[in-house]
């Protein structure tokens, strides 16, 4: 894991962390998601999460950091020109206690241990110290999830059919737009990875396992997976409510929320809008106007 989170991305995304960063110093930066599997291209939005020691430690308004330390975590648009490309990204902001609070096994919500589970790359931060806490995080998110697999996945398989079966339940209990074959392909583009990972999380998590070939068998006493699947029911029955309420609260805490609307409606239907100061600082009530010039345009109608 360590390798992992120090292997060198392309340049362009270090340089877009060091300008969006400016005089900021927070504990670190983690990189994930489609820029990291199939690297940066001109619509590549990035993917970030900056990891900071307290709320005020990353520039906002009281009130948007009253709503992070309440329902983390809070997202931004970023957008930067790099060697005279403009690129763009998706900012989560987290302290470092939220971060080891969520990636832990007694959370109610699967998103973090699950997306941290998979590969990401520290890109950016403080010293060592800071390195060594994100790292114990990132630790933890993957033996958090290889008890869920245990618990979620067959009684006996291929390291591949555990993780499989874990994403689908994470997939399954978030509210997600992708299609419901995305989870699979998480662990077909990193196959050899997730076989060396489960059995030495599962070590670290005291779960026992017994192998013939290529296959295991996590020894769970009855009582104990039986109470691990009412456990991951409540979870389930919580992960699309706390998505919904994260929605909510992105209409009010989604800084450059209005530059990447535009940006999205741009790439999907190649009409540009002008985002004016006003829709910047109020895209709630710019946005009536802005949705019937598009519908004016045909932006919404069936091709």
């Amino acid at each position: 894991m360590a390798r992992e989170l120090i292997t060198p991305v392309q340049d362009c995304v270090g340089q877009f962390v060091v300008q969006m960063l400016g005089d900021s110093r927070p504990l670190g930066v983690l990189f994930y998601g489609s820029g990291l599997r199939g690297g940066v291209g001109e619509d590549t939005l990035l993917d970030f999460y900056v990891i900071v020691e307290k709320q005020a430690d990353w520039p906002r308004s009281f009130f948007a950091r009253q709503c992070n330390a309440i329902l983390p975590p809070n997202v931004e648009y970023h957008e930067q020109v790099v060697n005279g490309q403009s690129m763009r990204a998706k900012v989560a902001i987290l302290t470092l206690a939220q971060f080891r609070q969520r990636t832990g096994f007694a959370s109610y919500d699967t998103t973090l241990w699950a997306r941290f589970s998979q590969p990401s790359r520290l890109v950016w931060v403080r010293d060592e110290e800071a390195a060594g806490r994100i790292g114990a995080c990132i630790m933890q998110a993957h033996v958090t999830a290889s008890c869920w697999a245990a618990l979620l996945g067959p009684e006996e398989g291929t390291p591949s059919e555990f993780w499989d079966a874990l994403y689908a339940g994470t997939y399954g209990a978030e509210l997600r737009v992708e299609k419901n074959n995305r989870s699979g392909s998480i662990v077909e583009a990193w196959p050899h990875r997730y076989e060396v990972l489960l059995q030495p999380c599962w070590a670290l998590a005291g779960i026992k396992v017994e192998r013939a070939g290529g296959r295991v068998r996590p020894t769970l006493p009855d009582q104990e997976r039986k109470v691990g699947i009412q456990a991951w029911a409540l979870r389930v029955a919580l992960g699309r409510p706390l998505n919904i309420l994260r929605l909510v609260k992105a209409a009010f805490t989604f800084a450059g929320g209005a530059r990447y609307v535009a940006w999205k409606i741009r790439r999907h239907s190649g009409v540009s809008i002008e985002v004016s100061p006003f829709a910047e600082k109020h895209p709630l009530l710019a946005a009536p106007p802005v949705l019937f010039r598009l519908w004016r345009r045909g932006v919404f109608r069936r091709r």
